[in-house]
Order: structure tokens, then sequence, then C-alpha cells
């Protein structure tokens, strides 16, 4: 079984057009098996947690959305 092991580094230098190419394949959600769309969905999260900026257009993909605790 593998499993998803990006360093920090790699997200680091990811580009907006990587994370573009992430969220269109969770968007056509046409994967072979579910266990591709997840790491895929995890490694939008690692990237969301680390760089939101790259993330903000396609938050609606990880449920994410602030919440009002006031």
């Amino acid at each position: 079984m593998n499993t998803l092991s990006l360093s920090q580094q790699d997200i680091a230098n990811m580009t907006a057009t990587d994370v573009e190419k992430l969220a269109a394949r969770l968007e056509q959600d046409n994967y072979t098996n579910i266990f591709d769309g997840l790491q895929d969905w995890h490694l939008l999260r690692a990237i969301a947690f680390q760089r939101p900026e790259l993330v903000e257009p396609y938050i609606h993909l990880l449920d994410l959305e602030p919440y009002d605790e006031g």
C-alpha cells in the first residue's frame, strides 16, 4: 500500500498551476479507485494548511469554510 509522503518543501515548491490541475482532477472525480481520489484530497488539504493562498479558489472541495464561533 502506498501512502502519501510529501515534505513541506514539496508543498512549498508547488505552483498555482499544480494546484489547479489537482483541483481539476478532484472536480472531475474520475478516478479508477477511491484511494486515488482520497490521496488527491489529502494533498489539497495539506496545501491548504501550508499555502492557503493557492487553495483559496478551491476551498469548496475541502469543506473548510470558516465557522462563526461568536
